[in-house]
């Protein structure tokens, strides 16, 4: 086996890192990579015309970035602020190429945890409460289950401003016959 081989192989069997968070009681995890940073919840402003599931804008640093609540995104209710509440900042991919930051609003920041690819399970076929699209697998970490997030679909930009602009431009009202 040549050298770039054998470090190819290390690479792959090295755990990956993963931001794991909570919302509700249930523990969730997103890869190191896509995190920017976490920062404290506030700041918030509400934009009208916008899906349920995002709570408003922050001002980063001059930049407009859009705040996510994910237990709304995933069909919940809305998680209450609380003194633990976070918002984490994330880096995400766009049709052009370029990088989009969106803000996640999670319950609390748990902890950073190595995960090896061998110990992530795929997504189950049903029983989740989540939309299978959403997550990656399931990570099996000290006997117990974390769902790793799939951060593409979880926070796909295309997807937000398709509901947007469904939102902005409701189908007109059918006239009853009488």
């Amino acid at each position: 086996m040549s050298a770039a081989t054998q470090r190819t192989a290390e690479v792959a069997a090295e755990p990956t890192q993963y931001l794991t968070f909570l919302l509700g009681s249930e523990v969730f995890a997103i890869g190191i990579l896509a995190i920017k940073e976490i920062i404290e919840y506030g700041g918030v402003t509400g934009v009208p015309m916008m899906p349920e599931f995002i709570r408003g804008v922050i001002n980063l640093r001059g930049a407009v970035v859009p705040v996510m609540d994910l237990s709304l995104r995933f069909g919940r209710p809305a998680s209450p602020v609380t003194k633990r509440t976070c918002i984490v900042i994330v880096e995400t991919g766009n049709a052009d190429g370029g990088n989009e930051h969106i803000g996640v609003a999670v319950d609390a920041v748990h902890a950073v945890i190595d995960i090896e690819a061998g110990d992530i399970e795929p997504p189950p076929a049903f029983g989740a409460r989540i939309h299978t699209a959403f997550i990656h697998g399931l990570g099996k970490v000290n006997g117990k289950f974390v769902i790793v997030l799939d951060v593409q679909r979880v926070l796909d930009v295309k997807e937000l401003n398709d509901a947007v602009a469904v939102d902005a431009n409701p189908a007109p009202a059918q006239e009853e016959s009488e």
